[in-house]
């Protein structure tokens, strides 16, 4: 009985019977009751314990049924094998290695994913809530379509037209909760076995993702225009995914020239489509917005895909994909059995949002924070890096900063953390090799920092590169 020593509280608020059962079992994964050790009966411990019998047969069905103990006629109760399965103890200290990894922490991140969240509409976006959720809107919580809620995909429709000159019905969105989702879905739309063609350098989550995919994924070289087409033909890929309204990472616009001879490739065969990710087209800086190049399709072979994530807050997690009509089908009936994503409290709240006007008042404000704050680099840059190149400033949410020295972009961004400032490398968006004559480049990005600290970090930045052994 010594084993079993306890202490219960009757004014804990728990049962008496989860008390005994919690015990005995952190004593079994312990290894303080060990293999074939023989329990007390029922009626011995609930006499030790002084509680009713029938309290004591409660916590020894539960270990029972969870494999901790077993029963053997006419002898009793005994601890089952587990301590040799599975390490209890090692597993907590594991877990808490995890948790304590100390994350670097920085001054100034010029990280290319960030937003401006202090300027987010808080006060409009919980109203819509609220009116969302008052009186009686069970539909609410009812299961929506698998493609999204109608309202929100007429919306978005009418939007995409007016800012991307996109054409398509409602029925042709699809909505998701994330790029990734939507990528994932499309695989199954346009079935296994395919081969996929991505520019070098690229977005490398879209290039995990397809490579996760029982795909052939190539690699195909860019020039200033974007994608080489020569290069499209020869790698023999049927799919291809491009960023042509602002490519990942260089930040390049691609012309239509270029954007009419990727069109030309996928029209001549069946099976050939474009995957347009138009991941951040609501900002630019330089011109006149350009249309989406689903908009010059005219052959449906282009698979448009777009997110709120950086025009709204990454949060929010609702993208769309518009499918052309004969994808539409295959999605139909191959797919209109998945649920959708996004719950439809979100649907709807989104769908005021821009119906009412309040996203395109929220996107004019951030249109000019955003270039505040992109003249501010590029001003730094040209002050503290002279005669260095930069590129991809005509749109977006960062540049690329091209040094010319004697360090390794890794010497460099060893650098940069040493002083509290967290830059990128250009490296790490390409597969494979690097192209010859490779020059480190930087990129920085300026939606998630102010004017003053753009400048300041830019400051340490030049300091520390300048001044690195």
């Amino acid at each position: 009985m010594n084993d079993l020593v306890m202490e219960l509280d009757s004014h804990s608020g728990r049962h008496l019977y989860e008390q005994i059962y919690d015990h005995i079992k952190r004593e079994i994964r312990e290894g303080k009751l060990l293999y074939d050790e023989k329990l007390p009966s029922t009626r011995l411990l609930a006499e030790y314990l002084q509680v009713s019998r029938s309290t004591v047969d409660l916590a020894y069905e539960q270990l029972l049924s969870e494999g901790y103990i077993e029963s053997r006629p006419y002898r009793g109760f005994f601890v089952c094998k587990i301590e040799g399965l599975y390490d209890f103890q090692a597993q907590r200290a594991e877990t808490a290695e995890r948790e304590t990894v100390v994350v670097p922490k920085y001054r100034y991140d010029f990280s290319p994913n960030g937003v401006e969240l202090n300027s987010f509409p808080f006060r409009t976006w919980k109203k819509i809530t609220k009116e969302t959720l008052t009186g009686d809107r069970k539909e609410m919580f009812a299961l929506g379509h698998p493609q999204g809620d109608m309202e929100l995909r007429t919306t978005i429709c009418r939007y995409l037209h007016a800012s991307r000159g996109v054409n398509c019905s409602p029925e042709q969105i699809v909505i998701g909760a994330g790029n990734d989702y939507l990528l994932l879905l499309l695989e199954k739309i346009l079935g296994r076995h395919r081969s996929v063609a991505l520019e070098n350098p690229t977005y490398k989550r879209a290039y995990r993702i397809f490579e996760s995919f029982a795909y052939d994924v190539r690699t195909v070289p860019m020039d200033e225009n974007g994608m080489c087409v020569d290069a499209l033909y020869e790698c023999g890929a049927d799919l291809a995914y491009v960023m042509p309204s602002h490519q990942f990472p260089t930040g390049i616009v691609m012309p239509i020239g270029r954007r009419m001879e990727l069109l030309k490739w996928a029209s001549q065969k069946e099976q050939r489509y474009l995957i347009e990710d138009d991941y951040d087209s609501e900002f630019r800086y330089r011109g006149k917005p350009i249309p989406s190049l689903q908009a010059s399709d005219r052959e449906e072979k282009v698979i448009y895909i777009g997110t709120f994530s950086k025009a709204i807050a990454p949060a929010i997690r609702i993208s769309y994909m518009v499918l052309p009509q004969r994808l539409l089908e295959c999605y139909r009936c191959q797919c209109m059995f998945f649920s959708s994503t996004v719950s439809r409290i979100d649907q709807s709240i989104l769908n005021v949002f821009i119906r009412d006007g309040a996203f395109e008042r929220h996107l004019n404000k951030m249109r000019k924070i955003y270039k505040s704050r992109h003249d501010a680099l590029l001003g730094a840059c040209r002050t503290y890096f002279p005669g260095m190149e930069v590129s991809g400033e005509n749109a977006g949410l960062h540049l690329l900063l091209h040094y010319k020295g004697n360090r390794t972009e890794k010497e460099l961004l060893e650098a940069a953390a040493g002083n509290g400032i967290k830059v990128y490398g250009m490296s790490e968006t390409y597969i494979g090799r690097l192209p010859e004559n490779w020059q480190p480049t930087l990129i920085l990005g300026y939606a998630g920092l102010h004017e003053t600290e753009i400048e300041d970090g830019v400051r340490i930045l030049a300091g520390c590169i300048k001044h690195q052994p």
